[in-house]
């Protein structure tokens, strides 16, 4: 699966929250100053090449929609940037975190029961 660009990402959120969008639909949901129509119509074309959406004509007008789940593309994106920057552990991971002091002590606390329930479900 390919990788997203921020505004290729910025437009799969607006699908991903909607499920169902025309261009302006889309372009509504972006703050000012708004990008180009074509701009965004431009990105949902890529979008599709990609595979990521695809879309249903009404006559000239095209309905679009994700053909990838949010959480599927999530979970390739975080395993991909987990191996490209760390070594693909998430000790790295969380200990970059904590000596960025990006997380607290609670925080790590609040993740260890996460995967403590986990590991009892599971």
């Amino acid at each position: 699966m390919k990788q997203l660009t921020k505004a290729e990402e910025e437009v799969m959120q607006v699908l991903w929250e909607k499920e169902r969008a025309f261009v302006n639909d889309i372009l509504g949901e972006f703050p000012e100053p708004k990008p180009a129509y074509n701009t965004v119509s431009t990105i949902i074309r890529i979008l599709e090449k990609k595979g990521f959406v695809s879309h249903k004509a009404y006559g000239k007008t095209y309905e679009y929609f994700p053909v990838i789940k949010k959480d599927e593309y999530r979970k390739k994106f975080l395993s991909s940037f987990l191996d490209r920057y760390f070594g693909n552990s998430y000790r790295s991971l969380v200990s970059h975190l904590a000596e960025d002091k990006k997380i607290n002590v609670k925080d790590l606390e609040e993740i260890l029961e996460l995967i403590k329930k986990e590991a009892n479900d599971g």
